[in-house]
This record gives C-alpha cells, sequence and structure tokens, in this order.
C-alpha cells in the first residue's frame, strides 16, 4: 500500500509519509517553513495549518475530510482558551490519514516570503479622479425650502466649479446632516469623478483632515499580491507591501484554479473569499503602517490576469478554462470597492479595475503597456513580464501585439527539487568557475557571496534553505556557460568536469550546489528533472515571443525590457544564455521593475491615464498561444540551450558558449577551460 501524499503549499514541496505521521513531522522532513517552538505540546500554536479539500487535479489527489485526524483535546482546549480561525488545524497534532494538500499560513512560517514588487519611482503627472475641497454652505432657510445636500451641491458648483449634477454616496447620506452642522456649515468634501459619469460625494468631514486623501494601487498576481498606498495629493508611495496569494493553495498554476473551481462546487466562491480576505489583511497592514486613517483611503486600483480578474469579482473563471477564453467582461470596470466586500477601507471607497485585453491576456498587461508605452516606441521593443503566467507585448508606434504564455510556476522555485520561494536563506544569485567547476553563490538576505570571508555568520537563517527562481535559473544558466551542461540540457558525468559536484541520480547525473547533510542541513542540487522543469517554462516563454514576431513580420527586436519581479533580479545575460527571449544586444536588455504596479499608480493618480489604458486595451492586437498553429514548433526548437535553430550570434559575440555534447559519452582527462566530445558523438 503507497504511503499517503502531502503536498504542501505555497512551498509546493511534497513527499510520501506514512500513516499516523503529525504534519509538523512531515514538514520538517520536507524542509518546509512551519514555525513551532513548544515541542509538539500544542501550546504555542504557532504550527497553524489549513488543509485543503476536495479535487487537486494539478496535484493528482482527492483530498477528502478525513484526510487529518480528527480534532483531538489538545486542539479543542487552545481553540476554546485562545481561538483558532475557522478550517486552522495545529500541525502538531493533526496526523496524516490520506493523501493533503495543507497550506501554511504566512503568520506560520518563520522566515517570511519575500515579494518583489517595489514601487518605482516615476514620476506622474498628477489628475486624481477625487479631490477634496474646503467649502461654505448656505444654512437652511425656510423661505427657500432646499435640502442641505442641493446646498452643498450648489456651493461646489460656485465655488470650486464642480459641474454636473452632483450625487451622494447612500451610505454617506446619513452622515451629511451631522457633518455640515458640527462644522459649522464649513465642510472638507471629497468628490470622485472620473469624467464618466455624474459627480458623487464621498466624503465629507466637519473640517479638513490633517492628512491629504489616499488611494491603493494593487497587483493582483497568481503567486504575490502587492499593493501601494499612494497620496492622491502628490503621488507619493506612502507604504508598500506584498503577500503570498492564498489561492496558490487551490492551484500554482491558474488553470488548475479553474479546474478547482469545476471540480469542487462552491470553489469559484471559497477562492474570491480568500483572495478578498487577503487584500483586506494587506491593506490595514499598510494604512497601519503609515498611519493613515481608512476613512482617507478613498480610491483603489486594480491589475490581474484574466483569472484573478474573474475570481475577484466573484465570477466563475470556468469560460476562460475551454476556447474561445471569454471573459465575462474585458472593458473597466468601476464600482464602490465595498461591492468586493473591501471593507478595510472607506465604506464609500470607490474601485477601479483595469480593462483586460484578452481572455488570456489580462488588465496586469494592460497596465505594463500603459507604464512601458511600447506604442509611443521609435524603435521595435518586446516587453516580457513574467509569473506563473507570462504576458508578453511587442510593438512600436505602428502596432502592438499581445500574447499570454503558460509558463508555470518554475521560475519561481516551484516544481525544483530544492525550489522554494524567494525568502531569507534561499539562494538567489550562482557563478560557477568554468576552469574548475565550483560554485559560488549568495543567498537572500546577506550582501556576501559563499566564498567571502565570514558568510556563514552573516546567514539570516541556521542553514541554506534552498533556491529561488532566480537562484535556479542563474544556475542552469551558469553550468551552460561552464560547459557542464550540453545544449540538449544535459548535465555531464563527473570526467566532463564539475568533479565531485557532479553525482549520479540514477540514470542522469545531479549538480551539487551546497550540501549540508552532515550538519543535519539539505542538500541543495540541480537535477536533470530540474533543468527539464525550467527548459519547458523558457521554452513556452520564448515560442511566445515568436509568434508575436511571426505576426510582426520580424526575426529580430532591438530592445527587450524584462517587467516585473522577473526582471529585476534576473541578469539579463542569463535570461539570453538559457533563450528565454529572443536574441538581442546585451546592453539593449534592461528591467523596468514592477511595471504592473506602475500602471496601476498611473491610473489611480491619472485621470489621463484610465483613459490612455482603455484606448490602449482596444487597439492592442491579441494572438491566442493556445490555438497558433506554430506554437508548438517554436516550443520544441526553444527547448535547446539557448535554441535549437536560432544561433544567437549577439550573444556567441559577448559570451562564446562551449560546445559540449554528452548524449553520447564524454571523452574523460578534458583539458581545462574545454569540453571534448567522443568521435561516436561528432559522426551522430
Amino acid at each position: 500500500m503507497t504511503d499517503p501524499l502531502v503536498v504542501f503549499t505555497p512551498s509546493g514541496k511534497r513527499g510520501r509519509f506514512a500513516v499516523g505521521t503529525p504534519v509538523l513531522t512531515a514538514a520538517r522532513q520536507l524542509g518546509v517553513d512551519l514555525d513551532s517552538v513548544c515541542g509538539g505540546r500544542g501550546i504555542c500554536s504557532r504550527c497553524q495549518i489549513t488543509p485543503g479539500s476536495g479535487e487537486f487535479a494539478k496535484h493528482g489527489v482527492s483530498v477528502t475530510e478525513t484526510a487529518l485526524s480528527p480534532w483531538n483535546q489538545v486542539e479543542e482546549r487552545y481553540r476554546a482558551k485562545r481561538g483558532l480561525i475557522d478550517g486552522r488545524r495545529l500541525g502538531c497534532q493533526a496526523l496524516i490519514q490520506s493523501d493533503v494538500v495543507i497550506d501554511v499560513p504566512p503568520e506560520s512560517q518563520v522566515h517570511k516570503q519575500i515579494v518583489r514588487k517595489a514601487a518605482s519611482d516615476r514620476p506622474i503627472k498628477m489628475d486624481p479622479a477625487t479631490r477634496i475641497y474646503l467649502v461654505d454652505v448656505e444654512q437652511p432657510d425656510m423661505h427657500d425650502p432646499t435640502g442641505d445636500f442641493e446646498r452643498l451641491s450648489a456651493a461646489l458648483t460656485a465655488q470650486w466649479g464642480v459641474f454636473g449634477t452632483l450625487k451622494c454616496d447612500p451610505l454617506l447620506l446619513p452622515k451629511l446632516q451631522t457633518a455640515l452642522r458640527k462644522g459649522a456649515w464649513q465642510v472638507a468634501a471629497a468628490v470622485f469623478d472620473d469624467g464618466t459619469d455624474a459627480p458623487l460625494l464621498i466624503g465629507l468631514w466637519p473640517e479638513l483632515p490633517t492628512s491629504n486623501l489616499h488611494g491603493m494601487a494593487i497587483d493582483l498576481g497568481s503567486t504575490t499580491i502587492a499593493a501601494h498606498l499612494c497620496d492622491l495629493a502628490t503621488g507619493t508611495v506612502v507604504a508598500s507591501g506584498g503577500v503570498m496569494n492564498p489561492q496558490i493553495r487551490f492551484g500554482e498554476d491558474l488553470m488548475s484554479r479553474v479546474s478547482y473551481g469545476m471540480m469542487n462546487p462552491g470553489g469559484a466562491e471559497e477562492m474570491t473569499k480568500a483572495v478578498r480576505d487577503r487584500l483586506n489583511a494587506l491593506m490595514s497592514d499598510l494604512m497601519a503602517e503609515a498611519q493613515i486613517d481608512p476613512s482617507l483611503i478613498v480610491e483603489i486600483t486594480v491589475v490581474c490576469n484574466p483569472v484573478m480578474h474573474h475570481l475577484l469579482l466573484g465570477i466563475d473563471p470556468v469560460e476562460l478554462g475551454q476556447a474561445p477564453f471569454a471573459l465575462a467582461q474585458s472593458g473597466a470596470l468601476r464600482m464602490a470597492a465595498r461591492d468586493l466586500n473591501l471593507d478595510a477601507l472607506s465604506s464609500t471607497a470607490r474601485a477601479y479595475v483595469l480593462p483586460c485585453i484578452a481572455g488570456h491576456v489580462g488588465a496586469d498587461a494592460a497596465a505594463v503597456a500603459l507604464a512601458e508605452a511600447p506604442d509611443q516606441s521609435e524603435d521595435l521593443v518586446l516587453v516580457v513580464d513574467v509569473g506563473t503566467n507570462a504576458e508578453l507585448l511587442l510593438g512600436n508606434r505602428s502596432r502592438v501585439l499581445a500574447c499570454s504564455s503558460p509558463t508555470g510556476p518554475a521560475f519561481e522555485g516551484a516544481q525544483i527539487s530544492a525550489g522554494q520561494r524567494a525568502a531569507p536563506g534561499a539562494i538567489e544569485r550562482v557563478r560557477i568557475d568554468a576552469e574548475t567547476g565550483t560554485p559560488r553563490f549568495q543567498v537572500i538576505g546577506s550582501d556576501l557571496w559563499s566564498d567571502d570571508p565570514g558568510f556563514t555568520d552573516s546567514l539570516p537563517t541556521a542553514n541554506i534553505t534552498g533556491i529561488c527562481g532566480s537562484g535556479i535559473i542563474e544556475a542552469v544558466a551558469e553550468l551552460r556557460m561552464a560547459g557542464l551542461l550540453d545544449a540538449s540540457g544535459l548535465i555531464g558525468p563527473p570526467q566532463a568536469g564539475g568533479g565531485d559536484r557532479i553525482i549520479a541520480e540514477g540514470r542522469t547525473f545531479s549538480y551539487v550546489l551546497h550540501d549540508a547533510r552532515e550538519t543535519g542541513g539539505p542538500l541543495i542540487a540541480v537535477t536533470q528533472n530540474d533543468i527539464r522543469a525550467i527548459q519547458l517554462a523558457k521554452s513556452a516563454l520564448y515560442a511566445g515571443a515568436r509568434l508575436l514576431m511571426d505576426e510582426f513580420g520580424t526575426d529580430t527586436v532591438d530592445r527587450v525590457v524584462l517587467a516585473g519581479a522577473f526582471g529585476a533580479h534576473i541578469s539579463p545575460l542569463h535570461a539570453l544564455v538559457l533563450g528565454m527571449i529572443p536574441d538581442c544586444a546585451l546592453e539593449n536588455v534592461h528591467g523596468a521593475g514592477n511595471a504592473a504596479g506602475t500602471g496601476a499608480r498611473m491610473a489611480l493618480c491619472s485621470r489621463a491615464a484610465r483613459r490612455q489604458v482603455e484606448l490602449l486595451s482596444r487597439q492592442i492586437d491579441k494572438i491566442e498561444t493556445a490555438i497558433a498553429p506554430r506554437f508548438q514548433e517554436h516550443f520544441v526548437a526553444a527547448s535547446a540551450l539557448p535554441h535549437a535553430s536560432d544561433p544567437f550570434p549577439l550573444l556567441r559575440a559577448h559570451t562564446p558558449l562551449p560546445d559540449a555534447r554528452f548524449g553520447a559519452g564524454v571523452t574523460p582527462g578534458r583539458r581545462r577551460g574545454q569540453r571534448r566530445v567522443s568521435p561516436k558523438t561528432e559522426q551522430t
């Protein structure tokens, strides 16, 4: 009988354990970041976990309500005394009974995930939709029987030029008379007017608030959520933060979440509630950090991919999982934030969801187009925004094309043998000496390299914990540049170089980056399966770019812009060596930071930006990779490193790549810095 399979999210780590194994024990054996300080006695409560339930097609498991042991007296006592969120269990008390998917919430993680979506310092021309006015209102007169709101509206028109039939948010109307009288008929009024409808009164204070009005720009990704709290008078970002998307426990990639909703009654509603709750918590944290009264948070803008768009809005995304991938609505959405159950904000705050471009090209891609403006470029620019799903834009002043490509979570450290999300202790930078095959690396939380004096003392954790997305990308590219990995993606045997760093794994080889097993730490190696996962991801990315180039009628691009955390933390050289992007002069490949977040901020602070992004979303031509005839052809050719048929002349002029071939054997005793192949290999 096969032991139960246990899958932990968001780390993606998995393993089989005997029935009766405590969840905490399984987590420790897999290296999952699950906190505990009481020795498993159910006292500290730091090991709280959330078991899933239902069909998880991505993981190939069906999780029942009996996947974990029933509540015991320890958990019941803890819940009675301190309280426990519904659905939570204590990992030290819950015992594995059958296949299960277990989510480790942020508060149960020792080393908090790092969400790399910081706000850029790009200047934005301010033209906010919500403005605050200090206005003097005529007192009521029995001879002029008009209502208080009508006299306030007239005063705003006369004193501030607020034209149009002013409306009042229904939740604000009961507070209007009290505010007017408390302010002795002089009040501060917040009016929302984005030029698409009548002006709307959404805030009223008996005196001018001591702080400016603020808004939230939110980048709702499938893996991470980032939010920027902005001053609506100056555009200044006063606080930024990010969290992992709690929907990861329902599936790492978007189609897995669509599948979860299809296979589990109420699954879509469950995912909607999870993401809204996490948004409320994130926004509350930012307001507390910046010490901003929630009543002054009057607007939010949201960018997201189509599946996240539908789940945020409470729309079942089932239609996005099958051709023709129809959106319920593709245009921009304007609504009260309370309609999304975002009760951390002012009860009258407004929400603006940027338009989607197509069924697989969402509002996040529209925001990137707004921020990077390929439509205003004289040269041909490819903009690449990579997450669990990649969005690509190609164009110039004449035309802009867009598509998405399902890269999967490998670029973020998932589906990698020693992979993890970005957190302190994870390897994030790798360099391999081509002469000796020896690695050196950096980990998140330390500025030192592994061969620097004091490196061990500088580590943010007791152990090096794993390797994150940027680390595995650089490791694979460095193996290729050092000649330890051939163009087909095969790791060579020890005699090909690398010495004892190359270890056998069945019929293939792995390359050891770090081995701490003697001291109870992990073995962190790049396995042949890891290479294949990166090849699959990068092939999908390149194939999407190549389809856009075919449609544009070009074999080359002038510039490549790497957007998002991908662009900020992956070097252009390593991206080119892997063939993640088309060949381009190295100096013309650069990062753009969180372009989607920048687009969200532009829309938050500028009515003109909203008009621009709505126009752009209609003008951009969409290419559907799922039905494109040549996608598979490009995908297969792109599996080589960097490419099977494209010689990448610009890359090779800058960084010649060794002609290593390991498919049919390797000649022992190679010379330093040189790879040799057997005559049999050369003949084949």
